[in-house]
């Protein structure tokens, strides 16, 4: 008995040993906003850096160039922060337009998928097979990742930078469900791939349905936000009359307008906006 709990003692002992003198594992830091946005839209050689730059560019470009015209400082400094946002605006309306494009060929590619295993394919096979058959904007992530499984021969690493490539939520799900298909194997491959098919398909389909009735209210609502600051923008080529907004009123009408519109503009994209789908899984 003794000798039992001296066994267990010491083992005890050298666990903890362990544990107090094992580095811990570094844990790969987590990418910013920017750079899941600027993957999203599909620049992954455009860093954030270079989108800050950009972005103090056109506000201090924006912010001279006002205050040369009208000659009042907070009119050109809420003209240069608008033009500083510009870029980033532009960014992420072109992550959302990617990801709606990349929604509606999904099912095809799926369905290209599952044609291409029931005719004996190997999954790597049929998923490098997507690099000529597949559509056209998920052609060149695929292209790479035949590249890279002829190279290496590794299907999980492969897919994993496929996942990066993508940037997209629905990608991270057909690339996990490729993955689990590819460990467990077994006969029912092509039901689920058909079934995942007609899954997004009908999602894609919803979605667009809803996002074609709601784009009338958030475009009138854009403008409503916009026709203010244009009216601004016009006086400022009165200087006599755009000189009053940089006495301490004009300068408080300012700041209220710009923080209502502000307020006001969030306000109207978060009720109108419909469910997005995070990378949980990247």
């Amino acid at each position: 008995m003794g000798v039992i709990v001296g066994l267990g003692v010491g083992l005890g002992l050298l666990l903890v040993w362990n544990a107090v003198t094992t580095p811990p594992k570094e844990r790969a830091p987590r990418p910013s906003r920017l750079r899941l946005l600027l993957d999203g839209a599909g620049l992954p050689s455009t860093t954030v850096a270079q989108l800050v730059a950009v972005c103090a560019a056109c506000g201090v470009l924006a912010f001279v160039a006002v205050l040369l015209v009208s000659r009042a400082a907070p009119v050109a400094l809420v003209f240069g922060a608008l033009a500083g946002y510009g870029p980033l605006s532009l960014v992420s309306g072109r992550a959302r337009r990617r990801h709606g494009e990349l929604a509606e060929v999904w099912p095809d590619a799926v369905d290209n998928l599952a044609s291409a295993v029931r005719a004996g394919m190997s999954l790597p096979e049929a998923v490098g097979g997507l690099a000529e058959r597949g559509p056209e904007p998920l052609r060149e992530p695929f292209r790479t990742f035949a590249v890279e499984y002829q190279r290496s021969g590794r299907f999980d690493q492969c897919l994993d930078r496929l996942k990066e490539r993508l940037a997209d939520p629905v990608g991270d799900r057909v690339v996990e469900g490729l993955r689990v298909a590819r460990e467990v194997g077994g006969g029912d491959l092509g039901r689920l791939l058909r079934n995942l098919s007609g899954h997004l398909r009908d999602d894609a389909r919803t979605r667009s349905e809803l996002e074609a009735r709601q784009s009338w209210a958030v475009n009138g609502a854009r403008l409503a936000v916009a026709a203010p600051w244009l009216v601004l923008l016009l006086m400022s080529f009165q200087r006599e009359v755009i000189a009053r907004y940089s006495s301490g009123a004009g300068m408080v009408v300012l700041a209220i307008g710009a923080v209502l519109c502000a307020v006001a503009y969030r306000l109207m994209l978060r009720i109108g906006r419909l469910p997005v789908e995070r990378r949980v899984m990247a």
